[in-house]
C-alpha cells in the first residue's frame, strides 16, 4: 500500500516549516482545525518575527491569542504553547536539540503531561519537529485501516501505532523517520482525495486492496 500510495503521489516534503520550532508550533495550532487556518496564523507569527523560542517566550499570551486568531481556540492554544515553552526551559536550557537528544519514550511520556498534548501532537512534534523513528496516528489512517479491515472498528490509537511502525521499520533510526513521515503523509494526501467521511473508491490507488 505504500508503494502504491508512492507510486501515485510521489514524496510530499511533509511537514511544512522551516524550523523545528515552527513544526511544534504548527502541531498546536493544527488541533480541530483545517491547515488553512494554520497557514494564516504562522503567516501572523512570521510577519510578527515571532517563529523562535524566544519571541514566543517574550511576547504577552494576549497578544498571541490575536496573532494566532485565524486558527480558532486561541485561549486554549495559547496558553498550551506558553507552557511548551517554559517547559523547554525548565528542562532543557530553550534547546530543542538538547530535547531532541532524549529517548523517545522518555521524551514522549514527559510531552504527554502538557496541557493541550495528546497522542497525536505528541508524536508529531517527535516525528516531524525532533526527528524521532515514530508513527503519528490521525482520522485519515484510522479510515484507512479500518475501511480496509486491517484493523477493527474500534481500533486504540496505540494498535494504529503499531501498524504504522511496523509498515516503517527500516535499519536505522533516520530511516525509520524518513519513511513514517513519507507514509504519514501519502496518507493524508490519500485521505483528502479519497477517504474522507464518504469514501470515493475510483481512481483511489488503495482500491486494489479493498477486502
Amino acid at each position: 500500500m505504500y508503494a502504491a500510495l508512492l507510486a501515485a503521489y510521489g514524496t510530499r516534503k511533509w511537514w511544512p516549516a522551516d524550523t523545528a520550532f515552527e513544526v511544534v508550533l504548527g502541531a498546536y495550532l493544527t488541533q480541530a482545525t483545517a491547515w488553512r487556518s494554520v497557514e494564516r496564523s504562522i503567516a501572523n507569527l512570521r510577519q510578527a518575527n515571532m517563529l523562535t523560542v524566544e519571541g514566543i517566550r517574550g511576547i504577552a499570551e494576549e497578544t498571541l491569542r490575536e496573532l494566532i486568531r485565524p486558527s480558532g481556540f486561541v485561549v486554549r492554544k495559547a496558553a498550551s504553547i506558553k507552557t511548551f515553552v517554559r517547559f523547554l526551559d525548565e528542562r532543557y536550557n530553550g534547546s530543542l536539540e538538547r530535547m531532541a537528544s532524549q529517548p523517545t519514550a522518555d521524551l514522549r511520556a514527559q510531552l504527554l503531561t502538557l496541557p493541550g498534548v495528546g497522542p497525536e501532537t505528541a508524536d508529531a512534534i517527535l516525528l516531524y519537529g525532533l526527528g524521532h523513528p515514530i508513527f503519528v496516528v490521525d482520522e485519515y489512517l484510522r479510515r484507512v485501516a479500518t475501511r480496509h479491515e486491517l484493523v477493527a472498528a474500534n481500533v486504540r490509537y496505540a494498535e494504529l501505532q503499531a501498524l504504522g511502525d511496523a509498515a516503517v521499520a527500516s535499519d536505522s533510526r533516520e530511516e525509520t523517520a524518513r519513511h513514517a513521515n513519507e507514509l504519514h503523509a501519502l496518507i493524508v494526501e490519500v485521505g483528502k482525495r479519497h477517504c474522507g467521511t464518504a469514501p470515493r473508491c475510483d481512481g483511489c490507488p488503495l482500491q486494489p486492496f479493498l477486502p
